[in-house]
C-alpha cells in the first residue's frame, strides 16, 4: 500500500494516539470507561441491528470526507443527532477523525447527551487507547478496519469491546478481509463499499460479499447509499443495516430524509 490515504490516516492516527498516551495514563481514561458502562445496556447497537420491522439505519453525524471535501461544516450535533432520532435512526455515528473528517470526541459527547439511541464512534482504531477512551465519551460500539490492523490486534481490541460491553463493527472491503473478519468471530461485520486504497466506491462490492456471511452474523452496508431503492436492494440479500451519511448531511430536513428511509 504505497502511500495511500489509509496509510496516511493510520500511521497519523497512530502519531495522535501516542501524543495522547504521554500525557494520560491508560489506567484513568479505563476507569471512566468501566464507570460509564457500570451504567449503560450491552451490545445495544448488535440488538438494534437485528430488528426486522423497518430498514435499520446508522445515520452519521460527517463535516467532511477526504473524497468529498467539506459536506456541511455548519452542522448543530446536538440538533442533527435529535433529528436522526426523531427520524428512526437505529443508531448514530459520529465521525471523531480530526484531520480527515473535522470530527472530535467532543461531537461524540454532544450527540451522547442529547439522544438515547445507541452510538457509534467512528475513528480508526489504532490502539486499546482509543476504545476507552470511545466508552468514557458515551460510545455503545467502535470501528475495526481489516485492512489497518493485524489479525493480533483485531483480537486484542474485540477482546477489550466485550469485555466493556460495547459492540465492534469489523469493517472489510474484500473477501480476504472478510474470511479474516469470520475467523476472528466478528458478531457485526460492515461492508465498505469504499477502496479506501483508491477511495473509489461500488456497491458490487457489498452485492458480491454477502454471498460469503456466516449465520448468526450481522451485516451492515456501508458508503455509496445515497436512495431508499438500494438500501431495499441491499435488505433484500440480506443486509442487517445501512450506514448512511453524506445523504443526510446534505439534506435540507434529515429528520424526513432518513424517515424516508427507514419505514
Amino acid at each position: 500500500m504505497n502511500g495511500t490515504f489509509l496509510d496516511k490516516v493510520v500511521a497519523e492516527t497512530r502519531m495522535r494516539v501516542a501524543s495522547i498516551k504521554r500525557e494520560t495514563d491508560i489506567s484513568v481514561i479505563k476507569h471512566r470507561a468501566e464507570d460509564v458502562r457500570l451504567f449503560a445496556h450491552p451490545n445495544t447497537i448488535y440488538k438494534a441491528l437485528q430488528r426486522t420491522d423497518r430498514n435499520n439505519i446508522i445515520a452519521e453525524i460527517k463535516r467532511a470526507s477526504p473524497s468529498k471535501g467539506v459536506i456541511n461544516n455548519g452542522i448543530d450535533v446536538r440538533e442533527t443527532a435529535l433529528s436522526y432520532e426523531r427520524g428512526g435512526a437505529a443508531a448514530i455515528s459520529v465521525l471523531t477523525e480530526p484531520n480527515y473528517f473535522e470530527g472530535s470526541l467532543n461531537d461524540l459527547s454532544i450527540a451522547r447527551s442529547a439522544v438515547s439511541v445507541p452510538l457509534l464512534r467512528k475513528d480508526f482504531t489504532v490502539d486499546e487507547y482509543q476504545i476507552y477512551e470511545a466508552a468514557a465519551h458515551g460510545a455503545d460500539a467502535i470501528l475495526l478496519i481489516v485492512a489497518a490492523l493485524s489479525e493480533d490486534e483485531l483480537n486484542r481490541f474485540l477482546a477489550v469491546t466485550r469485555e466493556l460491553g460495547i459492540d465492534a463493527i469489523v469493517e472489510v472491503h474484500t473477501a480476504d478481509e472478510l474470511a479474516i473478519a469470520n475467523n476472528i468471530g466478528a458478531d457485526i461485520i460492515g461492508v465498505n463499499n469504499r477502496d479506501l486504497q483508491s477511495l473509489h466506491v461500488s456497491l458490487d462490492v457489498s452485492r458480491s460479499l454477502i454471498k460469503l456471511r456466516l449465520e448468526n452474523t450481522l451485516l451492515i452496508a456501508e458508503s455509496g447509499l445515497s436512495c431508499r431503492a438500494e438500501v431495499d436492494e441491499l435488505r433484500s440479500l440480506g443486509f442487517n443495516g445501512f450506514l448512511i451519511g453524506e445523504t443526510l448531511m446534505r439534506s435540507g430536513n434529515p429528520a424526513a430524509a432518513l424517515e424516508e428511509l427507514v419505514k
